[in-house]
């Protein structure tokens, strides 16, 4: 999402933990992150961690043993800097043009958008020089990432929360369109499901599958970070996208994605059907839970919606159209079997015979296999990388 250079400024709060995580999301989405801190901030979080996390050195000083910190250099580097958490005092002197520290250097120095995430005490957000410092900032073109409500590290409950990293993300992502860059799908909507879906026997039981809704999580943030609106229709999972910017719409049983499909289907440019979708559904749904019997149980089970056959007879040559194919054997002939009859663009074939391939890994090992009759084979990856590689080849097909 994040194709640029980010200077992320920390000062001296106990919301200072979050940091570590914004960092991450700011790189998992594509920016490059340098971190400069308060003396104060290397009191409440590491500065090897944030090291480790944005791959570059973090600046605590103007100067350190090693070398002098040119401020005026960093303000120039970085396309947008934030200021997250940003404490009253440092508030205060970002306000004043007060320069007693790095960030408040590099802060004078930048040329850039700035932005600050407030995190402070109730009383000390609401009290009259604190908003008369923030109408200031305002007034200089500074962007307020605006404080949440919650519990505080007083004990109180109010207003001054720093807002959570992925509400930065997301603000960051509607305040920044002018600057981002190499987004080969930025005029494009995307469609993809995840995860698996569950079909009611009782109030109690389901059929389901073990698809846990990564790949297709990491399919839809990785087509974000290239520009595209995503809509992800996600099966019943404990996961969520980090990008709050993606539309998530949750759903449990196959006739629900196929709705949820459905309805956005003919507006989407392209659209990618990761989801691990029940073939089959009870006939009947009891009411009530089914008691233990002596004897056997038999059910009845009735074919759900073919979401991607129902999709694929109104595809136009304008979408694109993916589809995923998890096997046991004859892999590539079940695969292409597929392709043809769905209408795909192209299709996603792994294997469970691959060790670290199929439901529950961190990692995947894919073909794909295109309505051209190309092959492209891949070596073991992380689903991440996979994502890349996916979104890859939908980019070529989106430009041909």
């Amino acid at each position: 999402m994040f194709s640029m250079k980010i200077i992320l400024g920390i000062s001296g709060s106990i919301a200072a933990y979050k940091a570590a995580y914004l960092t991450r999301l700011l790189v998992k989405n594509g920016a490059e992150v340098k971190v400069i801190m308060t003396r104060a901030a290397a009191d409440f979080i590491s500065p090897l961690t944030l090291s480790t996390l944005s791959k570059n050195e973090v600046i605590t000083d103007i100067h350190s043993e090693s070398a002098w910190n040119n401020h005026v250099e960093l303000g120039l580097w970085a396309d947008a800097m934030i200021v997250a958490p940003a404490t009253a005092n440092t508030l205060a002197k970002l306000a004043n043009g007060l320069c007693d520290n790095i960030l408040s250097a590099v802060y004078l120095s930048a040329r850039c958008p700035v932005f600050v995430a407030p995190a402070m005490d109730v009383d000390m957000w609401h009290h009259p020089a604190t908003q008369q410092n923030m109408s200031r900032l305002t007034s200089f073109g500074i962007q307020v990432i605006p404080v949440e409500h919650g519990e505080l590290a007083s004990g109180l409950v109010g207003e001054g929360r720093m807002a959570e990293p992925e509400h930065i993300l997301a603000f960051l992502d509607k305040s920044l369109p002018s600057i981002r860059i190499n987004q080969p799908l930025q005029s494009k909507s995307a469609l993809v499901t995840a995860g698996p879906t569950f079909e009611a026997l009782d109030p109690v039981r389901f059929l389901g599958n073990h698809s846990s809704g990564k790949m297709g999580i990491a399919i839809a943030e990785t087509l974000r970070r290239q520009g595209a609106e995503v809509t992800l229709v996600l099966g019943p999972t404990d996961l969520s996208p980090t990008d709050a910017s993606i539309q998530v719409i949750r759903v449990n049983s196959a006739a629900e994605m196929y709705d949820a499909c459905k309805d956005r289907f003919p507006q989407t440019d392209i659209t990618v059907l990761a989801a691990a979708v029940a073939d089959y559904r009870p006939k009947e749904v009891s009411e009530t839970k089914i008691k233990k019997q002596s004897d056997d149980l038999s059910l009845e089970l009735v074919r759900t919606v073919d979401i991607a056959a129902s999709l694929g007879k109104v595809k136009t040559d304008k979408q694109l159209l993916i589809g995923f194919a998890l096997e046991t054997n004859n892999e590539e002939e079940n695969a292409l079997a597929k392709l043809k009859k769905k209408n795909f663009d192209f299709i996603v074939l792994n294997s469970m015979r691959d060790k670290g391939a199929g439901f529950g890994h961190d990692t995947n090992k894919i073909v794909i296999l295109k309505s051209s009759g190309e092959k492209i084979d891949y070596a073991l990856k992380s689903k991440s990388e996979v994502a890349r590689d996916i979104v890859a080849e939908i980019i070529v097909a989106a430009n041909q």
